[in-house]
């Protein structure tokens, strides 16, 4: 494993280079070469789901004050599922660096999503027991969060019921969702919505679908009368 690329690629420099290879050590690998010392990254997936989840948790209760409980609860949830967290590996590129076995390498391990998914815990594990949390930390906010404030993760929550509830308690008018326009071709579309209360423009979201635009135009809404 080239540690001093990934070193490079993250701009880190890791004090126990040993700790890097092995989050990144399947089992298989492991199987394959029981005459040497190795260690699969298992334990430390283990440790790095905690600090995931200690990571976001701090950052969704920072970010969004008048988020309920349970709302955070689902959107966390969203957040370090198997999909997600193979999206992270997939775009930092983890699986280049995995060390399978030859019939993991053969099936395709290094696009395996709970392969994937897991290398990705056990980096944020290794990287907090070389560096601590506070190093995670400011990984997370290079990698992670922008995701979270860019609405990647909306689907998990309905933002349009929420700027509904809102506007029903605090505000008197009638929502509407207008798509002002659609770029791209047709396999890849991307539409704006605005969304407006009484006639007036309160939030514009970009989304793949439809649907999606709306939620974020939604989100943008709720995040402005979060603010104000």
């Amino acid at each position: 494993m080239d540690v001093e690329r990934l070193e490079r690629q993250l701009n880190l420099s890791f004090h126990n280079h040993e700790l890097i290879k092995q989050a990144f050590t399947h089992s298989s690998y492991v199987n394959e070469h029981r005459k040497e010392v190795f260690s699969d990254n298992e334990r430390l997936e283990f440790l790095g789901d905690a600090v995931l989840e200690l990571g976001v948790s701090q950052y969704l209760y920072r970010n969004n004050e008048k988020m309920p409980e349970g709302e955070m609860t689902k959107l966390r949830a969203a957040i370090v599922c198997e999909p997600s967290l193979m999206g992270f590996a997939q775009d930092l590129h983890f699986g280049d660096y995995l060390l399978l076995g030859k019939g993991e390498e053969r099936t395709g391990g290094r696009e395996r999503p709970a392969i994937l998914a897991d290398v990705f815990e056990a980096f944020l594990g290794a990287l907090y027991l070389d560096q601590g949390f506070e190093q995670a930390l400011t990984f997370l906010q290079e990698h992670v969060f922008p995701k979270i404030k860019a609405g990647t993760f909306s689907h998990a929550m309905d933002y349009k019921s929420q700027l509904q509830e809102y506007v029903q308690q605090y505000r008197n008018g009638l929502i509407e969702y207008k798509i002002v326009d659609e770029k791209g071709p047709s396999h890849n579309k991307e539409f704006i919505a605005n969304v407006l209360i009484n006639q007036q423009v309160v939030g514009k979201g970009v989304g793949r679908t439809k649907k999606e635009a709306e939620q974020r135009a939604a989100k943008k809404a709720l995040d402005q009368y979060n603010e104000s």
